[in-house]
């Protein structure tokens, strides 16, 4: 059974084609520089690799030159689209409505264009993805909708309720929603099967860092805390993205700077975290290199990035009421093996004990237990795999409807 997964940002159209029956990849890509001047990448288990630039002003034309790929040429992977079970969307925000995955209906895409306010970056180039499918294969076609939100609903209210009169969160839904829920949902029943225990036993923090990061306490196989909040720029310091500050200094900013609303949107979302702190890069690799080479700014991003996440990890496990395991996942959590052990350096008397061996070496996609044989508190880094957790709950979907 092959399941198509599709993952839109603002500027960018993410692909993947899964064969189900052994939870293999047959092709996969990216669409780049959307609406600006196109570039894509593809390869196929084949074995071809394909680069290409491409005008793509927008998702509508990013989604046709993938389907062209898919299926003519040398880069085909399929002779027709009725090969293809059913399309799974990775959407960003689903409200306070859309709390599961959902099969997608007119509806369902009107409810999401409701929220468009919540994840204005995300929420548009998704609507606009999924109705360029629904018009190529038709309506008869399953597709799901996959929230990054969804996971996230089982915070309790003393987690997601700000400290705001409760009328705003009745008239407006303002709340913590929480966001990288597919990812944490993935990472989190991968590390129990690693454990070899049942999930429901289990308390752990998962460290979702990369560009854009987020941290969860996940008590049981579900998630009852979350570094990002109403927002996508809440919690962590990230990328472009400052993390949380306190809105008494962005009051002092609007006054002494005269910046707007979205003035100061653009300044915690484009021109923060890494990039505003190291003057150097949002990316951490360029960081790290300058960080190496003694320039002290990007110590110091680097410094208040580990502190960060250190203390969510112990917040978290207080929280809880005990910790069993650390997760680290995305790019950054997967392969910067020096940031994990700053993280973790110096905590032996809390049962945290991290073997510098293991986590030297695991890098690049692999996976495993990097803590010691005395560690109580088990130490794991986890690949994350979004498009495989939106394949399977497009399937469970799609299925439940007697769809597939």
């Amino acid at each position: 059974m092959l399941i198509f997964v599709l993952n839109a940002g603002s500027s960018s159209l993410k692909f993947r084609v899964f064969d189900m029956s052994d939870k293999s990849v047959i092709a996969e890509g990216g669409c780049e520089r959307i609406g600006i001047d196109g570039k894509l990448k593809y390869k196929n288990s084949k074995g071809l690799k394909y680069d290409e630039r491409y005008p793509m002003p927008t998702h509508d034309e990013a989604f046709r030159r993938v389907t062209e790929l898919l299926m003519t040429g040398d880069t085909a992977v399929i002779k027709s689209f009725d090969e293809i079970a059913a399309v799974g969307h990775r959407v960003v925000h689903g409200g306070y409505k859309l709390v599961k995955s959902e099969l997608v209906t007119e509806e369902v895409i009107k409810e999401i264009e409701r929220f468009t306010d919540f994840a204005p970056l995300h929420t548009p180039s998704q609507v606009r993805t999924i109705r360029a499918c629904v018009n190529l294969f038709g309506p008869e076609k399953p597709q799901v909708a996959v929230f990054d939100t969804a996971f996230h609903q089982t915070m309790p209210p003393k987690a997601y309720i700000y400290g705001i009169p409760y009328e705003y969160y009745k008239k407006y839904h303002i709340r913590r929603y929480g966001f990288h829920g597919i990812s944490h949902d993935y990472v989190s029943e991968h590390t129990a099967e690693l454990m070899g225990r049942d999930i429901t036993s289990i308390k752990m923090v998962v460290c979702h860092l990369g560009n854009g990061s987020t941290i969860a306490a996940i008590d049981g196989g579900k998630s009852v805390d979350c570094s990002t909040g109403f927002g996508t720029f809440d919690g962590l310091m990230m990328g472009t993205r400052s993390g949380q500050v306190d809105p008494a200094a962005l009051f002092y900013l609007s006054k002494r700077e005269g910046l707007s609303v979205d003035d100061l949107n653009e300044l915690l979302t484009k021109k923060s975290g890494l990039l505003g702190i190291s003057g150097i890069s949002s990316d951490d690799r360029e960081v790290e290199n300058a960080l190496f080479n003694g320039n002290e700014r990007a110590a110091l991003a680097r410094t208040i990035q580990c502190y960060q996440v250190r203390r969510f990890i112990g917040g978290y496990s207080f929280a809880m009421g005990g910790l069993d395991a650390i997760v680290f996942t995305a790019g950054l959590g997967e392969n910067s093996p020096s940031l994990r052990e700053e993280v973790l350096q110096g905590l032996e008397a809390f049962g945290i004990e991290l073997d510098l061996k293991k986590n030297e070496k695991t890098i690049r996609g692999k996976e495993g237990d990097i803590s010691t044989v005395n560690s109580k508190v088990k130490i794991y880094v986890v690949p994350t795999n979004e498009e495989l957790k939106i394949a399977s709950d497009t399937i469970m979907v799609a299925g439940s409807h007697g769809l597939l």
